[in-house]
Formats: C-alpha cells, structure tokens, sequence
C-alpha cells in the first residue's frame, strides 16, 4: 500500500511530457531571466509592453487620434500580433500549457491580446488594451526582485483569508444604505431631489462612503438630521475593512527567501530556495538554476 502512493507521487511530480532541445532552449529564453538571453528578451518585452500601453493612451486623445489614426491603427495591431506570437511560444515552451493558461499571468497574457480581436465586433472595447500594463509586473522578476513577489504573495493571502469577513462586512454597508436610501426618500421626496429608490440608495451609499458629490442634498430638518448621522457612522465603517485586513496581514507575514526562476511546467515564480518541486502543479523544479 506505501509502495502503490510512493508510485503515485512519483507520476504527480513528473507529470508532463519532457521538454524537446529547443522547447528546453525556448524555455530559458522565456521563462529564464537569470540567462542573458532571457534577460535580454524580457527587456525588449518590458520596451514593447510599455509603448503598446502609451500607443493606446494616446490613441484616446481625439486631437492626435483624428491626425494619426492610420499610425495607431498599425502600431495596435503590430503590437497586437507580436504579443499574440510570444504567448502561444509561451505554450510551447513549457511541459502543461494548460496551467500556464490557466495562472495569473497566463490570463493577463491572453487579456492583453483578446481586446484587439473582439474590437472588429465591438470597437469601443480596444481600449481595454490598456489591460497590457498589468504584464509589467514581470518587472520583479526580470530584475531580479523576488523578495517582492514574496510580498506580493503575503499581500494576496492575507486579501484571501479575510475574503469572507469583508463580504459580510460589504452586505451589512449596502443593507443600511438600502435602508437609509428608502428613508430619505420617504422624508425628503421628489422635490428634493430623490425621485425614486434606487437613486436615494445611491445618495445614501456617496454619503456613507464619505464620498459626498454634493448631486443630491436633504433640505428638511429631518433629512438633515438623518444624513449627519450617516456621514458620521461612515467614518466608522470605513475602519472596519482596513482592520480586518490588517489583522490577516499579520497573521499571513512570514519572511522567506524566494527562488526567483519559472517552473519548466507552468510557468510561475515564488518558490521557496529550498524547494524541489513546484507547489503550484507538483514540477520539478531540480534542474533549473536558484536565483
């Protein structure tokens, strides 16, 4: 029976097909920032990235959109084809494409590319190209920053772990502005400007946020009354969630060193120096250099 797991955690760790010569190449190319190659391709990535994001920030602007619009129409689909070759080479350089897909920057890498495509149909969403400024966070990796992905990491399980709590805490905000909203709507009406529910709802949701636009004010004592109460308990509430938080940051903190090269597999970054396997998809991660 132990020999049959044993069996059985040797298939997990080595799942995947073995990469061929030039997959393994293309993968330290792509993967690899400790290689100079890799580095080096990382680089002109980062470059490209950056003036794809300003080609759509300008684009934006009618003045030069008007005088350069042919310019930003090649500039956003070369960049668009370029970055549509390097995430299928990304694919083909590791062991199970489907885990990268399926991981954080795989998602970012495929969201920087689909706007492109699904403009032909809906041309106001191109500008979600804009999405490709996320892709520059390989920027800790590439230099060799990996104390802050393990920040980043103490970061995102600690939003993970009091997940629950703020939600609980987000239904009890939108229940009392429900039930604020439809008071002021009963007590100040029309005439001051709360027409209907929904729209004392959201006077009362600005209001509770401390957000305060001003579009929409009580003018009856009572209303008044009403609405000091609720700006002065949204002081209150703007406390809680930023506690919460805290708490699990404290809870979740643990200083680590971090190796800072892929998984030959998946693709993904953040491992602790000592490790031997992948703790995302169980892969070797033995032959690869710990930078």
């Amino acid at each position: 029976m132990q020999a049959s797991k044993t069996r059985k955690s040797k298939v997990h760790y080595n799942s995947g097909e073995q990469l061929s010569p030039w997959r393994e190449s293309l993968n330290r190319i792509i993967f690899g920032a400790e290689t100079r190659a890799g580095k080096l391709f990382d680089i002109l990535l980062i470059i490209a990235i950056a003036f794809s994001v300003l080609a759509v920030m300008l684009s934006s602007v009618e003045a030069l959109h008007k005088e350069y619009k042919q310019l930003f129409f090649y500039a956003e689909w070369g960049f668009t084809l370029l970055f549509s070759c390097e995430y299928f080479l990304r694919l083909i350089a590791v062991r199970q494409p489907r885990l990268y897909a399926r991981s954080f920057y795989g998602i970012i890498d495929l969201l920087s590319i689909l706007p492109s495509y699904i403009g032909l149909l809906l041309p106001g969403i191109k500008y979600m190209l804009i999405i490709r400024i996320l892709r520059l966070l390989r920027i800790f990796r590439i230099f060799k920053l990996a104390e802050y992905v393990d920040e980043a990491e103490t970061l995102m399980t600690a939003l993970k772990n009091s997940s629950q709590k703020i939600l609980v805490f987000l239904y009890a905000v939108l229940t009392l502005a429900i039930v604020f909203g439809s008071l002021l709507y009963v007590v100040e009406g029309s005439a001051s400007g709360f027409t209907s529910i929904p729209k004392s709802v959201y006077w009362a949701i600005v209001t509770l946020t401390t957000v305060g636009y001003g579009d929409i004010a009580p003018q009856t004592p009572l209303g008044q009354i009403i609405a000091s109460a609720i700006m002065i308990m949204g002081y209150g509430i703007i406390a809680v969630p930023t506690g919460i938080y805290s708490a699990e940051l404290i809870k979740s903190y643990r200083p680590a060193l971090v190796n800072n090269s892929a998984c030959p597999s998946c693709g993904k970054i953040g491992h602790d120096s000592d490790a031997d396997f992948c703790k995302y998809c169980g892969g070797d991660l033995k032959g690869i250099e710990h930078k």
